[in-house]
């Protein structure tokens, strides 16, 4: 009796994918962040055995029960927040780094606060392999910030917290804007935009779901 042999043919997503379908076949449209993810190579930033999946259309695992965004995510939020070439940002929860480096093609600088210690080193590592320079990785609580290095033009918060802290809102220059996934009634994204040095303007965008904040934030909640 002849053998049966079944074929099976797997399609894998290329960084090409990525930029034409998951960001350009959406609403990702700032050439600055199109250039900035084909510029930076997802797969430096997670495990071996996910680097085949680097450009897949949703998170992945990075270890303990940690992950990378998604890159539409990634690409979405440095399109709102939209750092200028002279800016200095403020990133809250480091992770492995991806989107710290994603943000370095678009700024001055990036100070990142991560309060997982081996996530901090992970990104650091992660960073140097991909010859980023311009990104400094502290490992600290981000819910104070990074007060010795500000004032910031933009702040942006990976993680979700109750409400924007009080010590980002005054790290945050006058004309700045601060995005983060905020959770009361729902998980959404939120910017605000400092338009004095006690007034803002707030903006809700689109539903999210992103790992809590942990240290002083959860004593506020």
């Amino acid at each position: 009796m002849a053998g049966i042999f079944v074929v099976a043919y797997f399609s894998m997503d290329t960084k090409k994918n990525m930029i034409e379908d998951q960001l350009k076949g959406r609403d990702i449209s700032d050439e600055r962040v199109l250039d900035a993810m084909q510029n930076i190579d997802r797969e430096l930033f997670i495990p071996d055995e996910y680097k085949a999946e680097a450009y897949r259309d949703g998170p992945l695992p990075i270890g303990r029960g940690q992950t990378i965004s998604q890159p539409y995510i990634v690409a979405y939020m440095a399109q709102v927040l939209k750092p200028g070439p002279e800016d200095k940002v403020l990133e809250v929860g480091s992770g492995c780094g991806y989107n710290a480096a994603v943000l370095s093609q678009l700024c001055h600088e990036v100070y990142s606060v991560e309060i997982v210690e081996w996530l901090a080193g992970f990104a650091r590592e992660n960073l140097k392999s991909a010859g980023i320079e311009n990104v400094k990785v502290r490992y600290g609580d981000g819910y104070e910030g990074w007060e010795e290095k500000g004032p910031f033009d933009r702040i942006m918060l990976t993680a979700t917290a109750p409400h924007i802290p009080e010590a980002l809102k005054n790290q945050l220059k006058v004309g700045g804007k601060i995005l983060g996934p905020v959770s009361n009634a729902f998980e959404k994204l939120m910017i605000l935009e400092k338009v004095g040095e006690d007034e803002f303007k707030k903006h809700n965008l689109i539903p999210v779901r992103f790992v809590p904040m942990t240290g002083k934030a959860r004593e506020s909640r």
